[in-house]
Formats: structure tokens, sequence, C-alpha cells
């Protein structure tokens, strides 16, 4: 049985992957650091989003058995955590506050989760619909 994905659900996946993200890029506009170092962390963010997409989009082919092929499918792990690694690697080197690298760490995590959430919610109710 196929059931819609409710609207509590959907909006609180839009608020995770909008707090997640907006936090990270205003925390980004307000630091004190070079702007190469604003744009590797915003292009870190931006990268790990595209990875957990795509990651969640061919777990979820694999499982309605929707061909994907092994190194696609290797791949999109490997983007999702090399993302994490690579934030990881920038926040320890930084001259920045124990705090901030929490924050951004937290907000890193939110928007990839956020990410994922509405990604899945949206292709279960494109399947939801579908069966209508």
């Amino acid at each position: 049985m196929i059931q819609k994905t409710s609207n509590a659900f959907i909006a609180a996946s839009w608020v995770a992957l909008g707090a997640g993200t907006v936090g990270f890029i205003v925390g980004l506009a307000r630091a004190e650091m070079l702007l190469n170092e604003k744009g590797y962390y915003f292009t870190v963010l931006m990268f790990g989003l595209f990875a957990v997409v795509s990651l969640q989009k061919s777990v979820r082919d694999r499982l309605e058995k929707l061909p994907v092929t092994d190194i696609y499918y290797g791949i999109c792990w490997f983007g999702t955590l090399l993302s994490i690694v690579l934030l990881v690697v920038g926040l320890w080197n930084a001259t920045i506050l124990p705090s901030e690298k929490g924050f951004y760490a937290f907000a890193f995590l939110l928007a990839l989760f956020g990410a994922i959430s509405v990604q899945k919610n949206t292709r279960d109710n494109m399947n939801f619909n579908q069966s209508e």
C-alpha cells in the first residue's frame, strides 16, 4: 500500500533543508575569513547537497529494481563521503573558534539531512500520484 507523505513531514524536511543551508551560508557571509575560504566551504556544501540527493535517488532506484550501474552507485557514495571528509578536514585546519566549527558542522549535516528528506518526499509523492 502506497501512502502519501504527510504535510507535516514535508514541511519539516523543507525547514531542515532551509535552516541548514541558509544558516550555513549566512554564517559564511558573516565570517571573518578570506574569500577563498568562504568559497571552499560553499563549494563543499553544494557538492554535499548534490551528492546526497543523487545517492538517495540511486538507492531508491535500486530498491525499486530500476537499473543503476555499480559505478554510478559507487560514485554517489564516494561523493557523499568525500564532501563530509572535505568539511571535516577544512574545519579541523580552520583558525576559527570551536563553537564556529560546530556551527558549520551541524548546519552542514542538517542541510544534507533536509536534502535527503526532500528528495525522498518528492519521490514518494511522485509514486503516490502515479498510483492514483
